[in-house]
């Protein structure tokens, strides 16, 4: 855990960015002088990248389906990214859904379990959101156990049945490929979605009484995609406060005038809209509607999508890098870090000046990733 004076360094503290002294003493940002300088000319420090959700770490648990048994070794991998990309603190966003396969129950059980138990040795702070379909109606009772036990303490729900196509009688597209992930027969997973459709008025009571006990229990909650201002209201209503990627701007217009938070993806602002056809992010920044941007799916896209925003004139730094620091933190309740103020947590990112790339990544003080020049400066 070093203890050191950063010097010649721009800093970015909570009004932009100015070259001072950045000190770090027992992981935290000290107002003091600790008397180690290391010369940091050429360079950026940042606040760590506090990522409210992001799903990029499937592809290390899972390559190729069955072929990794051992989850810890995975979210090890994962974490070598994670701080390669200037992230400290990661939410990773695990399905339970009727999807199955690497977003069923069975999975998501092994996935909130390692999580939890692989935070003991890396150095990058790993936590859990279950993503859960609102459809599941057999599993509501057990959640709130299996939450605690699992050390949750954030839900975001969305539904992906395809329920026009069911209504009419069509077969839902990529049917064979989830049938195969889920391990059924196709007729059998047409089938279960159709069980999951036809109980569907069942859902909104069942949800209210869901998000009540959630509630009691301490847990944040939040909507995914919502499509109306309805949508939003009615989630509201059961305190998930958090919109997480609406799809349109009526949607997100009512989140943030009902006071609540929105969080949008960074690889939509990256490509200068969504993949798909909804809101563009970049959109939704310019009129001051978007609390944070997250990874969503692929991690360098935070780091990417605050640079773009502060060279396109949309944001300055403290605005943009506020988007994946600051923002995401107060999201999460986490006091101790986005910012690089004394008596906070030592969570930085330094970036080189001019490629905006990442040269170190520390947490808490401690370095979770350093390459290339900076190493022989803090060893030298």
């Amino acid at each position: 855990m070093p203890t050191v004076d950063l010097m010649g360094a721009q800093v970015l503290g909570p009004d932009g960015l100015s070259q001072e002294r950045l000190s770090v003493k027992e992981g935290r940002i000290a107002k003091d002088s600790v008397g180690r300088p290391v010369d940091l000319s050429g360079f950026m420090v940042l606040p760590g990248i506090v990522d409210i959700h992001g799903d990029g770490f499937e592809r290390h648990l899972a390559q190729r389906r069955g072929a990794m048994k051992q989850m810890d070794e995975g979210l090890v991998a994962c974490e070598a990214e994670l701080a390669a990309n200037g992230i400290t603190t990661a939410v990773l966003a695990q399905f339970i859904s009727w999807e199955g396969g690497m977003r069923g129950p069975d999975f998501a059980g092994q996935v909130f379990a390692a999580i939890r138990d692989v935070n003991t040795h890396v150095i990058t702070d790993l936590r859990a959101q279950l993503r859960f379909e609102t459809h599941l109606l057999e599993h509501y009772d057990a959640l709130p156990g299996q939450l605690r036990d699992w050390g949750i303490d954030y839900v975001v729900f969305n539904d992906h049945l395809p329920h026009d196509r069911l209504a009419a009688g069509k077969t839902p597209r990529r049917l064979m490929g989830q049938a195969l992930k889920a391990r059924r027969s196709p007729e059998k997973h047409h089938a279960y979605m159709l069980e999951l459709h036809e109980r569907r008025a069942e859902v909104p009571a069942a949800l209210d009484q869901l998000c009540a006990t959630l509630g009691a229990q301490g847990v944040s909650m939040g909507s995914h995609d919502d499509t109306s201002a309805d949508d939003r209201a009615t989630w509201r209503g059961r305190a998930a406060r958090i919109a997480e990627f609406p799809e349109t701007l009526e949607a997100a217009e009512a989140a943030f005038m009902g006071g609540d938070t929105v969080v949008m993806g960074a690889p939509n602002v990256v490509r200068g809209g969504s993949h798909n056809g909804n809101l563009s992010a970049i959109d939704l920044i310019a009129m001051g509607y978007c609390h944070a941007i997250a990874s969503d799916y692929h991690y360098p896209s935070p780091r990417r999508a605050a640079l773009m925003l502060v060279e396109t004139g949309l944001c300055d730094m403290a605005q943009a890098w506020g988007l994946i620091s600051a923002g995401p933190a107060a999201i999460l309740g986490l006091e101790d870090r986005g910012t690089l103020v004394p008596g906070k947590r030592a969570d930085l990112v330094i970036l080189h000046r001019e490629t905006g790339r990442v040269a170190a990544t520390l947490v808490e003080g401690r370095v979770s990733y350093m390459a290339g020049e900076i190493a022989e400066r803090f060893t030298g």
